[in-house]
């Protein structure tokens, strides 16, 4: 009986355990173990992506102290009817709020601004945390666990201008986005949901990027 089953979560674990290893262990018959994990985690990654598996495991292990999942940061911004400003992408055609990796010494909310305006050219404001998801891995979603913080921002400057990134700046009502990049129409929902709120209240507020 062949199983249908989802290979990225198994190969994450995997590569996870397999470094975590490498980081902690003294054993050296332990390290042979976990050497021999992370060469079936490069090998069955790069089957995944079409990488050759020495590109994989130099990647893989490059990787420094304790694995944990990636950390990422959005920024959603919406005009006065409710419309949400994204981006088409160059890398998969698909639309995604300004979103990026939190980079060292750069809090998340830190990293919303600066990425909306390296992908938007416009300066705005955190005035709200949205939430906090998490995106398990899959052949859909990429090879990694990713937790993503979403904020609500607000222009104060600036000039809508499209970066490498992107192909196309568009503002959009939710329900008429073609393609969306993997989980940012519930991200777009979430926000606009506290937008809506934000609009019926009108409480002025930002909050610390510290």
């Amino acid at each position: 009986m062949v199983l249908n089953m989802e290979i990225m979560p198994l190969l994450d674990e995997l590569r996870t355990v397999a470094r975590n290893g490498l980081t902690y262990s003294t054993n050296s018959y332990d390290q042979e173990r976990y050497e021999r994990l992370l060469e079936l985690a490069s090998i069955y990654y790069g089957q995944a992506v079409d990488l050759p598996p020495a590109d994989v495991r130099q990647r893989l292990a490059a990787e420094i102290g304790y694995v944990t999942p990636k950390l990422g940061a959005d920024a959603a911004i919406f005009d006065d009817q409710g419309k949400i400003l994204l981006m088409l992408r160059a890398d998969d055609g698909r639309w995604c709020v300004p979103c990026g990796w939190v980079e060292p010494n750069e809090s998340p909310a830190q990293t919303a601004v600066r990425e909306a305006q390296e992908e938007t050219g416009l300066d705005v404001q955190v005035v709200q945390l949205v939430d906090v998801l998490t995106r398990l891995p899959s052949m859909h979603n990429g090879p990694h666990t990713m937790v993503s913080v979403v904020y609500l921002c607000e222009i104060i400057g600036g000039t809508l201008q499209l970066s490498h990134e992107g192909l196309e700046l568009s503002y959009w009502r939710i329900e008429d986005v073609p393609t969306w990049h993997p989980e940012h129409r519930e991200r777009a929902e979430a926000s606009y949901a506290a937008w809506q709120t934000r609009q019926a209240t009108k409480v002025p507020s930002t909050i610390s990027l510290l």
